[in-house]
């Protein structure tokens, strides 16, 4: 059997920008887990893999520190430097010559794979061939040219060309290969391409496939994944989040402070569509705890700062894999639920925005200068975090839903005890590379009481001097969070 593999992951993930700034494409997380731990989860679950090299780049050392030697992932990790990712994916590969004296796996670090047939591969144990190269029929033929194209004659690959102008067929090349030692010395020997003057690996194989006894097709299945850019990304995040988002459990957490009159309505609301309703009671003086908890929610009682505190704390709390606030006054309502759970599938948060007018019920403090100072400041927010193309129109609206994994990144740079934590999220979404959605949700009047932070005008400069003293600290805190 294959008992090692080799991972190329040093390349550089131009066009991912600015996910890559600062991070390693191949860190990338996807449903809460990097690209490249997938990869080795993969080689060793399917095709029984302990022995990993995995080629890294300049951010190499970020790698080595959320892997380690690989003994807690049941694999033994070695690492080769790449000084210059500019050198190519063959050059890279080239670089492993010494490590390798038996055929081996290749698992490109940036690609993903879901549901697939890897494990078939070990049938190819023994045959004889210089290399193996997993296809996969597509009706997408942009991907194809984006990744390479093969012709496949009587059983065995005879072209190979890279990011083709021309399709012939419906076979898009992937980078899962069986390689034997000598493809090394075929890569010493190959010209560099006139398309990019370096020694490309997809022209190394089709020289490979003239001759014999050549390469092989590996007819792969499953869902498959080439991240290059934001946009690829975005899509397999959107792909696998839809494929688990129904599996995943869902809390509710409502920061509540003498809400007797209201939490029941809100818990018996949302507790019929979701797994967990949490109220966290910041020491009510009425008897919001016991309402609640009669009405079937989950109560936690603390005594803390404030508003924003008390948020924080039912978020670290909550038991879903999906995290949603909502208001204990009743001003936000379960039917929105299912539209941030849908646009969650292609964000790590999505957040709402109560600045639609036909969705805003009248009576409502969301009227004039509150209006405008959410849009306000919303913009300013757009403004100073320009580079990441946010879009906001309203950064008081508490009703919101985001990942546990998201908000396990945002977590560090969380520190508002009041109503500023709501853009403080906003911001630390961006600041930690994540995306971001908004969407309208219905906004009504508050049931019983008044609003702790809008009630009159002296209220509401107090809240809006809060958020925008901890919005331009943000901004004046240098870099941003690694994933």
């Amino acid at each position: 059997m294959f008992e090692q593999a080799l991972i190329p992951a040093a390349g550089q993930g131009v066009r991912a920008y600015p996910k890559t700034n600062r991070l390693p494409k191949v860190l990338l997380e996807i449903d809460g887990k990097p690209l490249l731990l997938r990869n080795i989860e993969l080689l060793r679950d399917s095709l029984g893999v302990r022995s990993i090299t995995i080629v890294v780049g300049p951010l190499g050392d970020q790698v080595r520190a959320r892997l380690g030697d690989g003994g807690r992932f049941g694999v033994e990790l070695r690492y080769v430097e790449c000084p210059d990712p500019r050198i190519g994916l063959a050059r890279g590969i080239l670089l492993c010559r010494d490590l390798f004296r038996e055929p081996f796996i290749t698992i490109l670090g940036d690609e993903l794979y879901a549901n697939s047939n890897h494990s078939r591969l070990a049938e190819l144990y023994g045959r004889p061939f210089d290399a193996v190269c997993a296809v996969m029929r597509t009706t997408d033929l942009h991907q194809i040219k984006r990744n390479y194209s093969v012709q496949i004659e009587d059983g065995r690959i005879v072209s190979l060309v890279e990011k083709p102008l021309e399709i012939r067929n419906d076979l898009l090349g992937c980078g899962t290969y069986l390689f034997t030692p000598g493809i090394f010395d075929a890569i010493a020997g190959g010209k560099p391409s006139p398309r990019t003057g370096r020694v490309e690996l997809t022209d190394v194989l089709d020289g490979l496939a003239q001759g014999a006894p050549g390469v092989l097709p590996f007819f792969l299945e499953g869902m498959y994944f080439n991240i290059n850019t934001t946009d690829d990304y975005n899509y397999a995040q959107f792909q696998m989040r839809s494929a688990v988002i129904g599996r995943r459990k869902v809390s509710v957490v409502i920061p509540a402070y003498n809400e007797e009159h209201s939490i029941g309505y809100v818990v018996r609301d949302f507790r019929p569509a979701v797994d967990e309703v949490l109220v966290v009671d910041n020491s009510s003086k009425d008897n919001t705890a016991e309402v609640a908890r009669q009405a079937g929610a989950r109560v936690v009682t603390v005594r803390l700062k404030g508003y924003g505190d008390t948020i924080r704390h039912g978020l670290d709390c909550a038991v879903g894999d999906i995290l949603v606030v909502a208001e204990a006054d009743y001003s936000f309502r379960a039917r929105d639920l299912s539209k941030l759970l849908e646009y969650l599938k292609d964000a790590d948060m999505v957040v709402g925005t109560r600045t639609t007018r036909e969705m805003v019920e009248q009576g409502t403090n969301m009227r004039g200068p509150v209006r405008w100072g959410n849009v306000i400041v919303a913009k300013l927010v757009e403004l100073l975090w320009w580079n990441l193309q946010p879009r906001f129109t309203d950064v008081g609206c508490t009703y919101r839903a985001l990942w546990r994994d998201a908000y396990r990144k945002m977590r560090p740079l969380l520190t508002g005890t009041g109503p500023e934590l709501s853009p403080e999220m906003m911001v630390a979404v961006l600041k930690s590379q994540q995306r971001v959605i908004e969407v309208p949700v219905s906004y009504h009047r508050r049931l019983g009481g008044e609003s702790k932070h809008s009630a009159n005008y002296w209220r509401i400069g107090r809240t809006a001097l809060r958020m925008l003293r901890t919005i331009l600290r943000h901004r004046l805190m240098s870099g941003a969070l690694h994933q």
